[in-house]
């Protein structure tokens, strides 16, 4: 598999593509990595964010003089608060969670496959002798959320983490509707990987060499929409 040496989008960029799936009106989960800069994309828009610690209308991540540490995100990241924020015990958060009322969860991964399961908390590549992971509320939002976007760096390495079947731990199968890399954004449908859009200046065969499964050119087919 050949590696590209053209950088792809920056993680903040692809939150801020990410952040063009949410509708107003919607309650929005953002999981650890790139999904908690999403929060910094949607300020002045009609967006909830839940964080399973509990608490609603979390803001745009808190800088300088705004950090309380008692305001954090899921990654324990300092947050703002917006105008009507509440706050409730982890049992109450969950239960939002396992309810079905979180429409749009956007989470990490370190794999993907072609049938949309995915693997997000355990890195068996990592730390002796049983790799590093933690479950946190991933595998609650998987199956809880109405929508699940993954957003990730599009390899790790030389290794592709968009792939035919995961060989991590997985944390959910056939959930993920939508994954969002920094060379791409790939539908997952019944029929396999759609490619919709490209890094610019990258040709539909080099996002394939980097991708491990089999991806479907779209029709519609263009370069990503920032």
């Amino acid at each position: 598999m050949r590696t590209l040496t053209i950088e792809g989008l920056s993680r903040e960029m692809v939150a801020l593509r990410a952040s063009k799936e949410i509708h107003d009106g919607t309650y929005v989960n953002l999981g650890i990595g790139i999904p908690t800069i999403v929060s910094n994309w949607i300020e002045g828009r009609d967006v909830i964010l839940q964080a399973e610690i509990g608490m609603l209308k979390t803001g745009p991540l808190a800088t300088g003089d705004q950090i309380d540490q008692d305001l954090i995100n899921a990654s324990c990241e300092p947050v703002t608060e917006l105008s009507g924020a509440c706050y409730f015990d982890i049992v109450e958060s969950m239960s939002i969670i396992r309810g079905g009322h979180v429409d749009l969860a956007i989470l990490g991964a370190f794999q993907v496959s072609e049938k949309g399961d995915f693997a997000s908390w355990l890195n068996p590549d990592r730390g002796y002798p049983h790799g590093v992971g933690n479950i946190g509320g991933s595998m609650d939002l998987a199956v809880g959320a109405k929508r699940v976007i993954i957003t990730m760096e599009h390899t790790a390495g030389n290794r592709p983490k968009i792939v035919k079947e995961c060989t991590y731990p997985l944390t959910a199968r056939g959930v993920v509707d939508l994954i969002i890399t920094d060379l791409a954004v790939i539908q997952v449908t019944p029929h396999g990987l759609v490619l919709k859009e490209g890094y610019p200046g990258l040709t539909t065969d080099e996002i394939q060499a980097v991708t491990g499964a089999r991806l479907t050119v779209a029709q519609d087919f263009k370069e990503i929409d920032l």
